[in-house]
């Protein structure tokens, strides 16, 4: 029978509230954010703890991972077997890890991205590094809680004497944050170790001075400004740029080949490879001939340029820009401190708390070891009073029906004592040796004055901690081939100007768009009177000649410039698309023109009641379909007229037919907004505008013919008045043609 009297009524928002906060705060802790002490998170921590219960030592012989594995869900880890053994195959993947935790046998995957072979397949046992990590775990060096069914316990933290957490990185993602720290080398951490337990006072630059950049186990060029990395490093927070190494090697009769030996950190080859053939296949890496992947062990990409012209560093510039060549590594170093608690940490604050660890981890470990100190030396007391009395404690042991009450009665012996003395078996008797005794417990004695005079100075504690800092970094430093320095540390890069030829082929192309608003291109330079195709009952309304490098403007009777790039457009015997697929221009507006962008050129746009301004064509291109908005418009008022500003005058007719001339230094340069007056109107609004060289003088179309004005007096005059009537014989439709 069911109990309900635990039944309570709850808010659905209380109860999501309460329940998801219990979510968020278990991903944070137990899974996805490493502790800044060892630099592990917990299934990582447990992984290392099981295989040193497995005795899976770097000297002994290696077991099944699944072995691993099962220890691992069954007695600490109670997730699924697959995402075990994935964090596995990481801390043993050479490409993955600076220095890995496991040393794995058999397939644990591959930088091209291949997977490791299933947990049966492959064999695992720790290294060198983690055995840093564990050392001293058995002399009560870090707390210990029980496990998750209770039947165990497991380390809360590891002693962690190898500064992990900077030389492995790690990376996460919680609910509400996230964590990334790239690799580091283990001797320049060990360096700024010790420069900051000689001053702990260190600023930034002393430490930088050790600590040069991230290290990656795949090598690769880091090309990041020293303040941009100093900046990282103070705040804890930024990134850095890291490309791929390669040299240009020379071949016969003037050739060359770029061969990259080294790629950037998690990059899989296969992918870059094809992700490169994939650009040339589309036509747009027009600098690059071909791609080739010759790797063995050894990472060997040979790319063959266009022909032997191509300057090596544009060719490569334009590969850094468009493919995973060049990658821009995170920096967030977010971490559970030594109270659990996720913060931000700068590079001093992580050093100062793997520091501070290291200081519990030795007092705890010393204050084991002299308490085992005292224990022997209690016990060696009680062997030389039975040695120096053996006859009278064995007449003891033989007659007495309670010797133990009688030894302790007789030489004011502790329980500890007599019990090891009544413990010795009869074969040691004969090594109670007075000499042998008192060498020990003399040895002992000095031991446990040393031991507590270090627990009583702290200068002597720092210095022991250097110490060992200073064996680590001799371990894993230069003179270890696992220590020597991967990643080069080289200057920014200066901005090389990639002409856009070097990513889209150069070709000249026709842009048509129709009445109904359907846009493509066609190849090469087609003429107006040319058979073009539309959809029934549509016809052609621009058609613009361009290249596949340009990038097209489009203006709009809403007063908004939209930006399309000419190699986008649909191509083919289709009817194209419709414009408004590509740009978000609203069905009540309409195209005013469409040009392509020339940069460096000005602009002279206007409104239907005759208000304009000129405007820097660079400063009219839209990054979002929304388009720029350049020209205010509002109620009836629309956009109405946008030509390039040539010349020296404008001429503006009017739906009145009055005619206006003025200079074109009486408009000005805007960025935005209404404008200013070009012509006053009573009736009706502007027709067209141009602008023109007064010397050559003004010139319109009548049907196939161009006429020309020279003698502009009668029209010429201030800006915003309303003009004459136009010369006999000017177009009755108001338009300059």
């Amino acid at each position: 029978m069911t109990d309900t009297s635990e039944i309570r009524d709850v808010a659905l928002v209380d109860a999501l509230g309460e329940r998801y906060l219990s979510y968020a705060l278990s991903t944070i802790m137990a899974r996805s954010l490493p502790d800044v002490r060892d630099g592990l998170k917990p299934v990582h921590r447990r992984l290392l703890f099981a295989m040193r219960q497995l005795r899976l030592d770097p000297n002994t012989s290696p077991k099944k991972s699944a072995r691993v594995v099962g220890d691992v869900i069954g007695k600490f880890h109670p997730h699924g077997d697959q995402s075990v053994y994935d964090a596995l195959v990481r801390l043993a993947q050479d490409f993955a890890a600076r220095y890995p935790l496991v040393d794995g046998q058999g397939n644990f995957g591959n930088v091209d991205g291949d997977g490791a072979a299933a947990m049966r397949y492959t064999e695992a046992r720790l290294t060198e590094v983690a055995q840093a990590l564990l050392a001293g775990i058995d002399e009560d060096a870090v707390d210990f809680r029980p496990t998750y069914d209770g039947e165990g316990e497991e380390p809360v933290v590891l002693p962690a004497r190898f500064p992990n957490l900077l030389a492995n990185g790690s990376a996460g993602i919680a609910v509400g944050m996230a964590t990334s720290i790239p690799p580091h080398n283990a001797g320049e951490l060990c360096g700024a170790l010790l420069a900051l337990i000689d001053d702990p006072k260190a600023t930034p630059d002393s430490l930088l001075a050790h600590v040069r950049g991230p290290d990656f186990p795949t090598g690769g060029v880091l090309v990041e400004s020293a303040e941009a990395i100093r900046l990282a490093y103070e705040t804890g927070r930024g990134s850095f740029r890291v490309r791929a190494r390669w040299e240009a090697e020379r071949l016969s009769h003037g050739l060359y080949q770029i061969v990259v030996t080294e790629i950037p950190y998690q990059v899989a080859k296969s992918r870059l490879v094809e992700r490169i053939a994939n650009l040339l296949s589309e036509k747009k890496l027009l600098l690059l001939a071909d791609v080739r992947d010759e790797s063995t062990e050894d990472i060997r990409l040979v790319l063959e340029p266009k022909s032997r012209t191509v300057d090596p560093q544009m060719l490569m510039e334009s590969l850094f820009r468009a493919t995973e060549l060049e990658q821009r590594i995170s920096l967030n170093m977010n971490v559970l401190d030594a109270q659990g608690v996720p913060r931000v940490m700068s590079l001093k604050e992580v050093l100062q708390a793997f520091l501070d660890h290291r200081k519990v981890v030795l007092e705890r470990r010393s204050r084991h070891r002299l308490g085992e100190v005292a224990r022997r030396l209690e016990v060696l007391e009680g062997y030389l009073i039975a040695f120096l009395n053996i006859d009278e404690v064995i007449r003891i042991i033989r007659e007495e029906d309670e010797p133990k009450a009688v030894m302790i009665a007789r030489w004011s012996l502790t329980d500890v004592q007599v019990e090891a003395i009544l413990n010795l078996r009869l074969r040691a008797l004969r090594r109670l040796e007075e000499i042998e005794i008192r060498r020990e417990r003399d040895k002992l004695a000095a031991e446990q004055a040393g031991l507590q005079g270090l627990l009583d100075s702290e200068r002597k504690q720092w210095r022991a901690i250097a110490k060992e800092i200073k064996e680590i970094g001799d371990q894993f430093g230069d003179a270890n081939p696992l220590g020597r320095r991967r990643t080069t540390i080289g200057a920014a890069p200066l901005a090389v100007e990639v002409p856009m030829e070097a990513m889209v082929e150069r070709e000249p192309i026709t842009i048509l768009l129709s009445e109904k608003g359907w846009i493509r291109a066609a190849r090469g330079h087609v003429e107006a009177d040319a058979d073009l195709r539309f959809k029934d009952g549509d016809r052609g309304r621009f058609l613009v000649h361009a290249e596949t490098t340009d990038r097209l403007l489009l203006f709009s009777t809403n007063g908004r410039f939209y930006t399309l790039a000419a190699d986008k457009l649909p191509r083919g015997r289709g009817f194209g698309e419709p414009i408004r697929l590509m740009i978000d221009l609203p069905n009540d507006h309409d195209v005013v023109t469409l040009f392509p962008h020339r940069p460096g050129r000005t602009l002279l746009v206007a409104t239907s009641d005759g208000r304009g301004f000129l405007v820097a064509e660079d400063e009219t291109l839209a990054q979002t379909r929304t388009g720029r908005q350049v020209l205010n418009v509002a109620g009836a008022v629309e956009a109405k007229v946008c030509i390039p500003a040539v010349g020296d005058h404008v001429a503006v007719v009017g739906d009145n037919r009055r005619l206006l001339v003025f200079k074109l230094d009486e408009v000005p340069t805007l960025a935005r907004g209404r404008g200013v007056i070009l012509q006053r109107y009573k009736d009706g609004g502007l027709s067209d505008i141009k602008v023109f060289a007064k010397a050559d003088g003004l010139t319109w179309k009548i049907g196939e013919r161009t006429r020309t004005e020279t003698d502009l007096d009668p029209w010429l005059g201030a800006r915003a008045t309303a003009g004459r009537l136009p010369p006999n014989g000017f177009p009755k439709n108001q338009k300059f043609g």
